[in-house]
């Protein structure tokens, strides 16, 4: 059984710091599109991934 715990929170804290990095990832997203509006921010966007390919 204790096993299985210190299993579960060794892989919690990788997991842990995923969803932190993902949640700070839309946060900015977000804050981007409320600052500069909805075509600004699809327009960077879209310049960004036509320069990718």
């Amino acid at each position: 059984m204790s096993s299985m715990i210190s299993a579960m929170a060794s892989l919690s804290r990788p997991l842990l710091a995923l969803v932190l990095i993902v949640a700070l990832l839309l946060a900015s997203a977000l804050a981007l599109w409320v600052h500069y509006g909805t075509a600004l921010f699809f327009e960077t966007v879209r310049t960004g991934w036509v320069s990718c390919f």
